[in-house]
């Protein structure tokens, strides 16, 4: 029990987010585990990871007492926009998680990771400084070392590839729209009215790729929409509302160090010297940018 007067230790907002970002990428990782194991086509996989996810999301919204759509006013050109580039990122991440390696696709899926924070130093009209730079060259490093052996470019996973490098340029384009509703939205709301714009897409894609849409085992689907939908995109938009893009974008490379334990409990991909190094060096960045952000001036409050 806590003496009279002493002080109590309360988590700060940043801590969630950093939290949240982590729980996010964990989760966004194990995405590609059941879009491989569902029954319908990739991009059907999409539309029902949204279509399953997005009910809910409303649900949880209002039940919170928050008002949507009349929060959205002004930015619903925003969301749109967020929206459609989120369909095209994941339909055409699933279109090449199923043509290349685990660790492939999601290395690739997630270039966002270095274009994301150079978008916000050109927004911001500064450079990075001495640490956040170094953070940034080992953060590199340490992706270009988690290639490995199973993220080699091939002629047999050059077009899984390309499709993901585009899903990663589509997620950065996402960002950059999410993170600008997030400073008027709420999280949850702000992930609810973008899947507006996400679902109609994902659903005319797979149906003119002639996809099975309808699922014979419900299982994976609803996994998938709960897990990397729910809990994986979710946390990552909360994260968007307290950290700088820089923490996101190598908050990102999480995913990848994730995907080859995946890939070698489930597909015997095993690591290599170089991809445990790789592991550490991001680990090393994201404590890097971590004490970079701590030690600079507060930022401005923004939207829980």
């Amino acid at each position: 029990m806590h003496q009279a007067g002493e002080p109590i230790k309360t988590i700060s907002p940043r801590s969630r987010a950093v939290t949240a970002l982590v729980i996010a990428n964990v989760a966004l990782a194990s995405g590609p585990l059941f879009v491989r194991m569902a029954d319908v086509g990739p991009v059907a996989a999409g539309f029902w990871r949204l279509a399953i996810a997005t009910p809910v999301l409303f649900a949880m919204a209002v039940a919170m007492g928050g008002k949507p759509v009349a929060a959205a006013r002004g930015l619903w050109g925003v969301l749109a926009i967020a929206g459609v580039a989120f369909a095209a990122d994941l339909g055409s991440w699933h279109v090449g998680i199923l043509h290349t390696t685990l660790a492939n696709s999601t290395l690739f899926g997630n270039s966002a990771t270095l274009i994301f924070p150079i978008y916000g130093f050109i927004a911001a009209r500064m450079w990075p400084t001495r640490l956040q730079g170094l953070a940034l060259l080992l953060a590199a490093i340490g992706a270009g070392m988690l290639l490995g052996r199973s993220a080699s470019l091939s002629a047999d996973n050059l077009t899984g590839d390309l499709l993901c490098l585009l899903a990663g340029v589509l997620y950065a384009v996402y960002f950059i729209f999410m993170a600008r509703a997030r400073e008027q939205l709420a999280p949850i709301p702000a992930l609810a009215l973008s899947s507006i714009a996400t679902i109609p897409p994902l659903l005319l894609a797979a149906l003119a790729m002639g996809e099975q849409v309808m699922p014979g085992n419900w299982g994976p689907v609803i996994v998938l929409a709960v897990v990397s939908q729910l809990i994986g995109q979710g946390c990552m938009i909360y994260a968007l509302g307290h950290l700088s893009p820089l923490l996101i974008g190598i908050g990102l490379l999480i995913q990848p160090v994730v995907a080859a334990g995946l890939g070698w409990s489930f597909f015997d991909e095993r690591l290599a010297a170089a991809d445990i190094l790789g592991a550490a060096l991001v680990a090393t960045a994201l404590v890097l940018v971590r004490s970079s952000e701590v030690a600079s001036a507060p930022e401005k409050p923004r939207s829980a």
